[in-house]
């Protein structure tokens, strides 16, 4: 069983799966694809990625990958805690270009689920930071895409400025919002 919020782009949700604990320690199921069917989020997740950042202020993102090899995701954190944020890229949507964020911990045992249509990005806000996520989609490195963390237009409220943050170069010279052409149609069905 899981617990579903929707964020104020109600495609984008926190899950909280339950956590069964005693003193021998815990044991949660993660993911279950009929449980997450059931909450509404029926993708069929075919990859799981697992990140390491060691200092506190790490940013990567904003990533998507284009149509026809474009990716849902689901993100948990397995130490440490984020700032995760996601994007609407989704042209004709109500919140074409805005953003939501949410801070995923290993401690709140909560994760960030995001379907195809949005870009993800997110900074560590603690040392040794590991993320765990699964996508629908193999990584194509032919349809990677991205916008660049501070685009103005986004407006992202980062918890750290340009001159703490550490970043690929990659992502230092991803475009902004306003320079990429029209991704991913509303209807994505």
């Amino acid at each position: 069983m899981i617990d579903v919020e929707a964020l104020a782009i109600p495609d984008v949700k926190i899950v909280r799966p339950r956590k069964f604990g005693d003193a021998r320690g815990f044991f949660s199921e993660t993911y279950a694809a009929r449980a997450f069917a059931e909450v509404g989020i029926p993708d069929a997740f075919v990859q799981d990625n697992h990140s390491f950042s060691a200092s506190a202020g790490t940013v990567r993102g904003l990533h998507f990958q284009r149509i026809p090899r474009a990716q849902a995701k689901l993100v948990r954190v397995t130490r440490g805690r984020i700032w995760d944020v996601a994007v609407d890229l989704r042209q004709g949507s109500p919140s074409y270009g805005k953003w939501v964020a949410a801070e995923i911990s290993a401690e709140a045992w909560n994760q960030i689920y995001m379907p195809v249509g949005f870009a993800h990005g997110f900074c560590t806000l603690e040392p040794d930071t590991e993320i765990a996520y699964k996508v629908t989609d193999y990584y194509a490195p032919a349809e990677d895409g991205g916008v660049h963390w501070l685009d103005p237009d986004l407006a992202i409220d980062w918890p750290v400025g340009p001159e703490a943050a550490t970043l690929s170069a990659k992502d230092v010279a991803l475009p902004q919002l306003r320079e990429l052409p029209p991704l991913f149609p509303l209807d994505l069905s």
